[in-house]
């Protein structure tokens, strides 16, 4: 779904509990920086929560805070033949050609720091 915009509701979403979780933690405190953790295979639009961080933000301590997002890359683990190996999309299988495969990194989405204004 998205709003007129083009901007995913989903991103939106987010964007506002990442904005109430550091408010709710850091009080009237002024943001400088934050920044967040969204792996490749999160099904995040690392883009589109650039683009709400700016809206979301107004009036708010976060208002005019830098945003900067880490992307980890997609790993798995084969639990057929033991292999680790990238993965750029859920549907991409091991080598050996098994699909029974434990995610080790790529799903994350999480508030790694937040700097505050001295």
């Amino acid at each position: 779904m998205h709003d007129r915009g083009g901007v995913h509701l989903h991103e939106m979403a987010i964007t506002q509990s990442v904005v109430h979780a550091v408010c709710d933690r850091m009080g009237d405190a002024q943001i400088r920086r934050i920044c967040l953790e969204i792996g490749t295979l999160s099904g995040v639009v690392a883009d589109s929560v650039r683009f709400c961080f700016d809206l979301i933000t107004e009036g708010t301590p976060l208002e005019g805070a830098s945003l900067e997002i880490i992307q980890p890359t997609g790993r798995a683990r084969c639990r057929d033949c033991g292999a680790e190996f990238a993965l750029n999309d859920l549907l991409v299988l091991c080598e050996c050609g098994s699909a029974n495969r434990e995610l080790l990194a790529g799903e994350e989405l999480k508030i790694r720091e937040v700097e505050v204004m001295a």
